[in-house]
């Protein structure tokens, strides 16, 4: 009898021991199973929150606006941006090629034949400047208040210097547009493309002492180191939009077009475009840009 008794006291408690240790398991498996599925969701929102990448104009960048505008993008919907700032020739390119998820551009005909072509799934306003003729104080050519066509003629009758950016950019395609209109083909060593940005070629103007098409924001922000001056200013010829454009995935299936199709929003969004008003003003005392899209 004490030797069943001792046998049951010994092994009673084994069978409780038991279920703990398979509710401990199976808390454990539920855990990590919890676990496994947190990640892969992680990694689910990380390959639908990939990086996008901007094909912009160096008007944008070398202005600082891009500076302020991309970090609000990235806090509010968790991309990384990668910016290209290339000539919006280039920029387009980019576009076709698949390389880029989101185009700010300013050359409204050639965007419209990357439209055209279906290279674009959507294209929305956002903000304008304007362009400027700039050169040295001492103004050699003698162009100032005249209108932005005599100012070109005149340039081209003085063989005054002049530098051209030469890069297939929105400025560039203006420039040549107003030579056109001014019906002169500029050659000779008084005109000098740099195949660069709008930031490198004002400080080789200024360096030189020449003459060049700028626009106003980009000008705007590096005036207090350029010895440069606005002589030519206000016509509509000058004005100078710029257009979000989202690339279409139909043409190139790899590019991120919910990331481009969020960044075209932001931009465009209220936000967005209080950014874009207010950029400058505190600087300069007046804006660098004008936003454009409508918002409510």
């Amino acid at each position: 009898m004490g030797g069943t008794l001792s046998f049951y006291l010994a092994f009673a408690p084994f069978p409780r021991r038991v279920e703990r240790r398979i509710i401990v398991k199976k808390r454990i498996s539920l855990i990590f199973a919890v676990f496994i599925l947190l990640f892969v969701l992680f990694l689910f929102g990380c390959a639908q929150k990939k990086e996008v990448v901007l094909a912009t104009t160096t008007s944008t960048q070398d202005s600082g606006l891009l500076e302020v505008l991309i970090p609000e993008f990235e806090r509010n919907y968790g991309y990384k941006v990668k910016v290209v700032a290339v000539g919006t020739g280039e920029a387009l390119k980019m576009g076709e090629r698949g390389d880029a998820d989101v185009l700010l551009v300013h050359a409204p005909e050639a965007e419209m034949e990357f439209m055209k072509k279906g290279y674009g799934r959507d294209r929305e306003k956002v903000m304008h400047n304007d362009f400027v003729l700039l050169g040295p104080p001492s103004d050699p050519a003698r162009i100032k208040g005249l209108s932005v066509k005599e100012a070109f003629r005149k340039i081209s009758e003085k063989k005054a210097l002049f530098i051209s950016r030469g890069d297939n950019s929105g400025t560039y395609k203006k420039e040549k547009f107003i030579w056109e209109q001014a019906g002169v083909q500029p050659s000779g060593g008084w005109y000098v493309e740099t195949g660069q940005g709008m930031g490198a070629s004002l400080k080789m103007a200024s360096e030189k002492g020449a003459y060049i098409l700028s626009d106003r924001g980009t000008y705007l922000a590096m005036k207090d180191n350029l010895y440069l001056e606005v002589l030519v200013e206000g016509e509509e010829i000058l004005f100078n939009p710029y257009h979000v454009i989202a690339v279409n995935p139909q043409k190139n299936p790899n590019v991120n077009y919910k990331g481009a199709e969020d960044f075209v929003s932001f931009i465009t969004g209220e936000k967005a475009q209080k950014i874009i008003k207010e950029f400058g003003v505190e600087r300069y005392g007046v804006p660098l840009f004008i936003p454009d899209a409508q918002t409510n």
